[in-house]
């Protein structure tokens, strides 16, 4: 038989099929799983990585602030893949007189609002590496090519599969003064006891990685992309000068020579202490910054399976640790922090290190390193293997603002956190900032709600995403940019996706299902190379949640979520009761509004002509429509003998049911909570799926069926969702303030520790 299919049937085939592009599976986007990563997201049964190891000999001149350098790295081909040269990355390169990262800076003339930023612009800092040489271990120069922030090497042979090779690196560079050039390592300067800090990382030439997703990662380094690494071994020998303490990745091997008796014996007492031991004191600090010494000596490090190696030194290093147990292993928390730092360090950081440990272990993988470090500077936080370069500096009086705290506290959190993203679950962070950035984010969020009650998070929750996500969409980025083309930093890739994780576990999966899914990924990945895909994968083999539509629209697009409330449609069954029933439609006659000219006729006209004449009025005049006579009785009662109990019983139960219809004006599909509140006060909460979208992801409609009557809806009533437009999920319209609103309203800011002083001294005037 021969079928015409009309027009309206193709308009709503087509619309059918746009209706569920949220819902279509990721399959075109992922890569497809292969034998080195599989289908579940976990690594498969050729995965491969490589490693490499690496001595060195750093030496830091204090007067000239030049570090130099030689180092052997042991590299170790583990793919099934011939290599004819290799790749390292050379990121101090930046900074290079040749370096054309200031010059893709986009910039106007009113971003210089000061003499300062005039001459930061035109400050002339001889940056970047020397290479001296590279060769072989027997000394046999290699060939090498540098193209910017990355370095060449070609082999004279080629590197076979599972074979290894070693080669000398030596060379030197200026260090960068943080307070002047910035940056993510350097120095700062004190002016005031002529002393130096160094925070140092990227200070040697390393390995970039080859893997089976991108090849060689050898994208150059812009400065925000940043740094993708193998894991290895290191021993590490850092020349200081003698009155410095060092702070390093890795297990101190010398200390015996290093640190007096004293400093030993607090070392080891805080090895077993619950509690901050300080193991070189303020007044020992002081001390060395006035006595400065011009002798050297050498400190040892040693580090396992670690990604990376970073160090602080100075003589102004007041230092503390205390041990934390983490399943099996003992792990010494310490912080290095100058005077400038407190009170706040002192009272806070090796408590902060200690507990950030504790709860990534409890959401992520049990922390398996020696050590976890936090160490002191005033530029911004970054992170290393076991150490980390904090902000957070009270006032020289020693008084601070709760911003200056809630930032310390924050900044250590994130940055100590880092050691589970990137340095033991190691994504690509040149590539992909979110999958480092934002998984911390979110599990800083926890920790921080761990460590104080109603802890006040920067990043997390739903609502403070709303002002980003309802921003102009022209510089807004998918999460899933490349690191280097992102539009506003921080909320891509470290706020929005901590809000998806968030509404993943509180609204969507629930905390018990989401927790074990992200373990898991966690699990798999430790020591290993994840992707995105591995990622999105783990999370919904893990859970049996599909969850294609969520990671589509709030990874791979920018839209936002806001849903409203169009209409509410009330409606009650009619009983066929004629006692019931009539009285209802009398009821509802009497009170109905009334036209306006039906309402001046009643005065206009004096008599109209059924009035004068009463033969006018005929059986359907005289009738009462809303009296009930025995025919309606009967009727009743033969049609309430045709049904069955159950029937009756659902007939006579005076349900009250609610038609909603919902819009998704913002394109991003999301659950709906929806907040009924009742005639008697009363309240209930009704969670749909986001799958209500799934075949038009305009418009809805919901039937709700109630024993009340309901007087208020509400949408999202617990900020859940993220929804950039509260206003329009009320019904009735609620114009009241927000509670995202009431949120964003802030008292007195500053440093009120300084103010109480000042209201201390009124009191006694």
């Amino acid at each position: 038989m021969k079928y015409i299919l009309s027009l309206s049937c193709l308009l709503a085939f087509f619309n059918g099929i746009h209706a569920q592009k949220k819902f279509a599976q990721l399959d075109l986007e992922l890569p497809t799983p292969n034998t080195y990563r599989n289908a579940a997201g976990a690594p498969g049964h050729e995965y491969y990585q490589q490693q490499a190891d690496y001595k060195m000999n750093i030496t830091i001149d204090d007067k000239t602030q030049i570090l130099s350098g030689t180092e052997t790295i042991t590299y170790t081909n583990n793919s099934p893949d011939q290599l004819s040269y290799l790749w390292l990355q050379l990121d101090q390169n930046i900074y290079a007189e040749n370096s054309e990262t200031k010059l893709i800076e986009v910039e106007k003339m009113e971003d210089f609002k000061s003499l300062a930023d005039l001459d930061a612009k035109n400050f002339k800092y001889d940056g970047g590496f020397k290479i001296e040489s590279i060769s072989t271990t027997q000394g046999i120069k290699m060939k090498y090519a540098i193209n910017k922030t990355m370095l060449r090497i070609d082999l004279e042979k080629p590197l076979a599969a599972h074979s290894s090779i070693s080669f000398q690196v030596k060379w030197w560079y200026n260090i960068n003064d943080r307070m002047k050039v910035g940056g993510r390592s350097g120095y700062e300067y004190f002016e005031k006891d002529k002393n130096y800090l160094y925070t140092i990382a990227q200070y040697f030439p390393r390995m970039c990685v080859y893997n089976d997703v991108t090849g060689w990662q050898n994208k150059q380094f812009l400065g925000r992309g940043e740094f993708t690494l193998p894991f290895g071994n290191y021993e590490v020998s850092i020349t200081v000068p003698e009155d410095h303490i060092v702070a390093a990745t890795g297990v101190l091997q010398n200390a015996t020579t290093v640190l007096n008796a004293a400093q030993r014996k607090r070392l080891e007492l805080a090895k077993v202490s619950d509690n901050p031991v300080i193991i070189v004191t303020q007044e020992e600090a002081i001390k060395a910054e006035s006595n400065q010494t011009s002798k050297n000596k050498t400190w040892i490090f040693k580090a396992t399976n670690v990604r990376d190696f970073a160090f602080a030194s100075s003589r102004k290093f007041i230092w503390d640790a205390q041990n934390v147990k983490i399943a099996n292993n003992n792990v010494l928390c310490m912080s290095f922090y100058p005077k400038e730092g407190n009170p706040l360090w002192e009272r806070y950081s090796t408590k902060l290190v200690a507990h950030t440990i504790k709860t990534y272990s409890k959401y992520t993988v049990d922390y398996t390193y020696p050590v976890a470090i936090s160490v002191h500077s005033k530029a911004i936080g970054m992170e290393y293997p076991m150490i980390c370069f904090n902000g957070g500096r009270p006032e020289e009086d020693g008084t601070y603002s709760e911003e200056t705290k809630y930032g310390m506290w924050g900044v250590i959190i994130h940055e100590v956190g880092h050691n589970f993203f990137p340095m033991i679950i190691n994504s690509d962070e040149r590539q992909w900032t979110w999958m480092d950035e934002g998984l911390n984010t979110f599990i800083q969020y926890l920790t921080e709600q761990e460590w104080e009650r109603g802890y006040p998070s920067r990043r997390g929750p739903a609502y403070l995403i709303a002002d980003y996500m309802r921003g102009d969409q022209n510089f807004i980025s998918p999460i899933m940019t490349n690191s280097e083309s992102i539009f506003q930093f921080g909320n891509n890739s470290y706020g929005k996706p901590a809000t998806a994780l968030n509404i993943l576990r509180e609204t969507i999966m629930g905390r018990e299902l989401f927790d074990f899914a992200f373990k898991t990924y966690c699990e798999r990945w430790k020591f290993k190379h994840p992707s995105p895909a591995d990622f999105f994968r783990s999370m919904e083999d893990a859970s049996a949640v599909d969850l294609d539509w969520f990671w589509r629209g709030w990874f791979y697009e920018t839209q936002p979520v806001d849903v409203a409330i169009n209409e509410v449609k009330w409606f009650q069954l009619n009983t066929q009761n004629p006692t019931i029933e009539k009285a209802f439609l009398l009821d509802k006659n009497l009170n109905k509004d009334q036209f306006i000219g039906d309402d001046l006729n009643k005065t206009t006209i004096v008599e109209t002509i059924n009035e004068r004449d009463k033969d006018i009025n005929d059986f359907y005049a005289k009738r009462n429509k809303y009296a009930v006579d025995a025919m309606d009785i009967k009727e009743y009662n033969e049609f309430i003998s045709k049904l069955s109990p159950k029937e009756l019983e659902i007939l006579n139960a005076n349900k009250q049911f609610y038609e909603v219809l919902i819009d998704n004006i913002g394109g991003l599909v999301t659950p709906l909570i929806f907040e009924f509140t009742f005639k008697d006060k009363t309240e209930k909460i009704i969670r749909i799926p986001a799958e209500v979208w799934r075949l038009n992801e305009k418009q809805i409609s919901k039937v709700f069926i109630f024993d009340k009557e309901v007087t208020s809806i509400r949408l999202d009533p617990f900020l859940e969702t993220a929804d950039v437009n509260l206003s329009n999920n009320s019904w009735p319209e609620n114009k009241q303030p927000s509670r995202y609103q009431l949120f964003k309203q802030q008292g007195f800011k500053g440093n009120l520790m300084q103010r109480q002083i000042e209201v201390d001294k009124l009191k006694k005037d």
